[in-house]
């Protein structure tokens, strides 16, 4: 200032040791109650480890069996993050959804020692694949508090010194063996239900009119791959049209497995009149606690067809005339009525004003492609107008970028990628280069493009917020609200300059 260089005062900081406070999701911490084995404090992995635990380990394809994914601890644990999870490859997986949003603590006994256990995922696998498959580990990221060597005598009175230290684990993987389904024995027309099943059947009327519905049900009931079925295929009487099948599951997953019931609702109309019977349907699978197919079936339903109403499309024949329709019908087309869809000399598409305007299309379109090659040739010309008008979506980016990092929970990349992404933009939007971006220059371009100083202020504001974060933590304000902040910074900039 006037050719002198002038100092702040310094400032004498002294930080002493403070009370710690757990971060992350505390709903995950271990409980405070019972004590367990302190166990090595050197070797982190024998006192914190993931466990994928398997009902079974040898089983068909199709056959439902049950993982639970484990966490034992008995170290002081500050955070933790999901890095992976199972992609499960060669199976159809469900997952057990717990009601409950707090992870429930137990206390076991895991070679010798004692541990806090939490179940994080419990999972029902089928496989679609024999062969030796192996499934994935679930990988998450803890910080773990340990205790530190002090020759402070103060330190060591209120409990010693303690260090937090990152620490990534994984379960260990499981190989399932997985057997074909037998080949001896399967029934025709098996397709893949594996479990222990029964089926029930039922017509909702016996006696109708030509063209009015029926409704014919069939019901599965049992455990297995009830999700995977596939809809029976029914055999009727030509004379009887079908519709796809409605369903309706009534199925829970518990560790036990998938178990309840699948019901299978058919819209049957038969369109002439006479006496029919709907066969029985059969249904078979593999129980594989037994190791055999089993062949349900279910009963056959007389019905009983009345003469339609009048006035209606499909006409009704006697019993005897019936296949003589049925037989003609497959050899010879009926006669068409009506228009056949044929067309005068000289009325057709060709020489039709709609050809002509069709063939003048080709030059018009490419008339109207030159002219928008000229014009976006005329706008992007001016590279420091482009640069202006895409500062936008650069902007966008680098939000974008934040709100991911906002959702991880990793505050310092947030506060860095909008730190660059207000810079960003307002580097491209006022056409300042790196070197001069400061926020002197900056309020004085965003002044002359008469954009409101309570704007500029806000601007200045979380820039300085911003910067602040990325070396220290803040606290009055959320990130989000920072986040939502720089969005309304940007678009109120857009609509004044």
């Amino acid at each position: 200032m006037n050719g002198k260089q002038v100092k702040s005062n310094s400032v004498k900081i002294k930080v002493v040791k403070g009370k710690a406070v757990p971060q992350g999701n505390q709903r995950n911490a271990v409980p405070q109650g019972d004590k367990v084995a302190e166990g090595n404090s050197i070797d982190i992995s024998k006192r914190l480890f993931l466990r994928a635990v398997a009902n079974k380990t040898n089983v068909y394809i199709g056959e439902q069996f049950s993982v639970s994914y484990k966490l034992y601890t008995n170290i002081d644990l500050v955070d933790n993050a999901l890095d992976k999870l199972p992609d499960f490859n060669g199976f159809w997986s469900q997952e057990i959804k717990n009601n409950s949003q707090n992870v429930q603590w137990e206390i076991e006994t895991y070679n010798g020692e004692k541990y806090h256990v939490a179940t994080l995922k419990q999972i029902i696998l089928f496989p679609e694949r024999f062969g030796k498959l192996t499934l994935d580990p679930l990988a998450m990221t803890f910080v773990v508090r340990q205790a530190a060597p002090s020759n402070d005598p103060i330190e060591q009175f209120f409990g010693g010194s303690y260090k937090d230290t990152k620490y990534k684990i994984k379960s260990t993987p499981i190989t399932i063996n997985v057997k074909p389904l037998p080949e001896a024995g399967k029934p025709e027309g098996f397709n893949g239900a594996v479990g222990n099943f029964s089926i029930g059947a039922n017509l909702d009327k016996s006696s109708v009119k030509a063209n009015e519905a029926l409704n014919y049900t069939l019901k599965i009931t049992g455990s297995g791959n009830l999700k995977l079925l596939k809809a029976p295929e029914l055999t009727l009487p030509a004379d009887i049209e079908k519709y796809d099948p409605k369903v309706n599951d009534d199925i829970k997953e518990t560790m036990t497995g998938v178990s309840g019931s699948r019901e299978y609702s058919y819209l049957l109309i038969p369109r002439h009149e006479g006496n029919y019977t709907i066969e029985p349907l059969k249904f078979s699978y593999f129980n594989p606690a037994t190791g055999r197919y089993v062949s349900l079936t279910s009963g056959s339903f007389p019905v009983k067809v009345a003469k339609g109403d009048p006035g209606s499309n499909v006409t009704a024949y006697a019993t005897g005339g019936q296949q003589d329709v049925k037989t003609l019908a497959k050899d010879i087309a009926y006669i068409k009525t009506g228009n056949p869809g044929l067309t005068k000399d000289g009325e057709g598409f060709y020489g039709s004003a709609l050809y002509y305007m069709l063939l003048c299309t080709g030059p018009v379109l490419f008339l109207a492609a030159f002219g928008y090659r000229k014009w976006y040739r005329e706008n992007n010309r001016d590279v420091i107008k482009v640069k202006g008008r895409n500062a936008n979506k650069i902007a966008a980016k680098h939000l974008a970028s934040a709100q991911k990092q906002l959702i991880s929970g990793d505050k310092k990349a947030f506060y860095e990628n909008v730190y660059r992404g207000l810079y960003g933009y307002l580097s491209d939007k006022l056409n300042i280069s790196a070197a001069d971006l400061n926020k002197e220059n900056i309020g004085e371009q965003l002044k002359l493009r008469t954009v409101n100083e309570s704007i500029i202020d806000q601007l200045t504001d979380t820039l300085d917020l911003c910067e602040m974060a990325r070396y220290a933590p803040i606290s009055g304000i959320s990130e989000q609200e920072v986040f939502d902040k720089a969005k309304t910074i940007i678009n109120d900039i857009e609509d004044n300059a």
